[in-house]
């Protein structure tokens, strides 16, 4: 297996997993996750959606022929949680030291490499659909 293979594995399986392991609070109302879309007036259709759109982006990463999808996906929710960390939350929620903050920005920055690296296959899915809209 090739080098870039190994790097963009690793980038799949780690933001999968973080998204993946978050999803058992979301999905069964814990405490933290209620608070936290609570605080963002999001509770609990926030809570919810952001769970199913992770749970999507995660599958889609893991297939590698969606992996830029599952990238864009999670990217953009997390540019949502950076976000609200950085605006109505704070880095440090109830304690937890920012560790959701930094989780946000290492699935941040893991999807934004990952479509980095297949921007080839972004920009010839774009040109088919165009191409196809166009006709």
């Amino acid at each position: 297996m090739r080098v870039m293979e190994i790097v963009k594995w690793l980038l799949r399986l780690t933001a999968a997993i973080i998204m993946l392991q978050t999803l058992y609070f979301k999905f069964t109302a814990q405490p933290e996750s209620v608070y936290i879309f609570s605080t963002l007036g999001m509770e609990p259709w926030g809570r919810l959606g952001a769970g199913a759109t992770e749970l999507v982006a995660s599958i889609l990463l893991l297939i590698p022929a969606t992996t830029w999808m599952g990238a864009l996906a999670g990217a953009g929710v997390m540019a949502g949680a950076i976000g609200s960390h950085l605006t109505l939350l704070g880095i440090e929620v109830q304690g937890d030291g920012g560790q959701l903050f930094l989780l946000a920005v290492i699935v941040f920055l893991s999807c934004g490499i990952l479509l980095y690296l297949h921007r080839t296959e972004i920009l010839s899915f774009i040109e088919r659909y165009v191409k196809r809209k166009s006709h």
